[in-house]
This record gives structure tokens, C-alpha cells and sequence, in this order.
């Protein structure tokens, strides 16, 4: 199957952050949520919803997201994305490009990425920032349903602000001599991480049990946690984000997509 979708939100002469593009294609079913508000100026809300079993192998998804100057856009996925192999031979991938210009904030916050076995998944995050823009993209891999061995999953970020690179950054799980080392998974099924280009970088990293949040050499910073499960994995993402100077209390708090798929871990 390949399938590619577009959104653009931008904001309008009242202030408020609309969607003006919307183009689906199955499995990639874009669902705005309207505001019951004539003059609501929070983010437009918009759902991911797969509406078939996807990515299987063989798979070429593409999602392209643009935020307008000054506009505000809240991304959800809806359920846990199930990486299966397929009938074909040839893994799957997922490229998702972002956009986002001055005075424009993007939250992607979807929920995790289950590697089945015998999986072979690719998913690209490319995002483009303006100066001024901002940016928090959130990633949980879940290695295997419960009591299964996972398949394979690459995964690869991109992150530019006016052209210059912020982040490169590329992991490769599901080989399970090196998920088990100390210097990559050391043995942990939840990988969870966000990055961040949101107001102000902590000054220095910091780290508790399994988690940290480091800042980006060129701005930006990112949150990176190793858990058992998704409950512990939420838990401790919440710590990391916390100690982000650009966050407040309540967007910190928004981690909570986590633990509603905790029954997968």
C-alpha cells in the first residue's frame, strides 16, 4: 500500500489557528476536532486515526504537516501503531515531514509504536523550522506485544532551523545482542522519547534513573527515557519534562498519551 496525507493549519484574521488543507488517505485519516468556541485561540486539534491495519510490509505511508505563521497545531494519534510484516517481502516505512514557520507551534504527540515480530519498519521524522518557530515531537517504541520477541525498526530525525541542522539522529532496534547492551537498550522494552525547540533549553543535562534531558548543541533539547513498560515510561518521561525551563506545569503535564495503551506492555 502507499498512501500519502496533507494537513495545513494557519491562523486567521481573528487570531485563531484553523485548518485550512485537509487530505486524507487510508490509513492516514486526518480528524479535526472543532471548538465550541466562536473565538477560541488555543491550537486546532487535529487526530491521527489509521483507518486500516497499516504499516504492514511493503508499506510507503507519507504525511506532510505545515503550521502558518504564528498559527498553533495539537497532532494526536488515537490507538498504539502495530509495525506487522506483510505478505510481500520488504520491510515498511512511515515519512513524516514537518513544517513550520515563524511564530508557529507544532505538538506531533502520538502514541506508541509496537515492533511485532518479524516487523521491518522505517520511520522519518523531517522537520523544518523557522527562527522562531516551535516544536515538540514525542517517539515510544515498544519492543514486541507481550511475551514476544520484536521485529526491526529504524528510525531517523531530521531537524533544521533556517536551514541549519539542529539534530541527526538514527536508531536501529530489534537485534537483541545490542538492545541488550548497556550503550543501547540494556535489555529495557520502551524506548521513549521527545524532543523539544520550546522557549528556553535547560543550561545543563539532567538525569535520574534511566531517563534524561540533554540540552541540543544548536538549541533544542531532548527528553529520553528506558522502561519495562509504558506506565513506567510515561512516569518518567513526566519527570524529564518537568525539569524544561520551556514548559509549563501544564504542558509538561500533557504526557499522558503513554498510558492509555498500557495493556500492549
Amino acid at each position: 500500500m502507499k498512501a500519502s496525507a496533507r494537513l495545513v493549519v494557519e491562523r486567521d484574521s481573528a487570531g485563531r489557528s484553523v485548518v485550512r488543507e485537509l487530505r486524507s488517505m487510508s490509513p492516514l485519516t486526518l480528524v479535526p476536532r472543532r471548538s465550541l468556541l466562536a473565538n477560541a485561540t488555543g491550537p486546532a486539534l487535529v487526530h491521527l486515526v489509521s483507518s486500516a491495519t497499516a504499516p504492514l510490509g511493503g508499506d510507503d505511508l507519507e504525511l506532510s504537516v505545515l503550521v502558518g505563521p504564528g498559527a498553533h497545531l495539537r497532532l494526536h494519534g488515537v490507538a498504539a501503531t502495530l509495525a506487522l510484516p506483510g505478505h510481500r517481502p520488504g520491510g515498511s516505512r512511515m515519512t513524516l515531514h514537518l513544517q513550520v514557520a515563524d511564530g508557529g507551534r507544532l505538538e506531533y504527540l502520538p502514541e506508541p509504536t509496537v515492533v511485532t515480530a518479524r516487523a521491518d519498519h522505517h520511520a522519518e521524522l523531517c522537520a523544518d523550522l523557522a527562527g522562531d518557530a516551535r516544536l515538540r515531537c514525542r517517539e515510544v517504541l515498544v519492543l514486541g506485544r507481550s511475551g514476544e520477541r520484536p521485529g526491526r525498526l529504524r528510525s531517523d530525525i531530521r531537524l533544521t532551523r533556517d536551514g541549519d541542522p539542529l539534530l541527526r539522529q538514527r536508531l536501529d532496534v530489534g537485534d537483541p545482542t545490542l538492545d541488550s547492551t548497556p550503550a543501547h537498550l540494556a535489555g529495557h522494552r520502551v524506548l521513549a522519547t521527545e524532543l523539544l525547540v520550546w522557549g528556553a533549553d535547560p543550561a545543563e543535562p539532567v538525569s535520574g534513573d534511566w531517563w534524561s534531558l540533554a540540552p541540543l548543541a544548536r538549541g533544542g533539547s531532548l527528553a529520553t527515557v528506558l522502561a519495562d513498560d509504558t506506565v513506567a515510561a510515561d512516569r518518567m518521561l513526566r519527570t524529564a519534562l518537568a525539569a524544561h525551563p520551556g514548559l509549563d506545569k501544564a504542558e509538561a503535564g500533557t504526557a499522558d498519551g503513554v498510558t492509555r495503551v498500557a495493556g500492549i506492555a
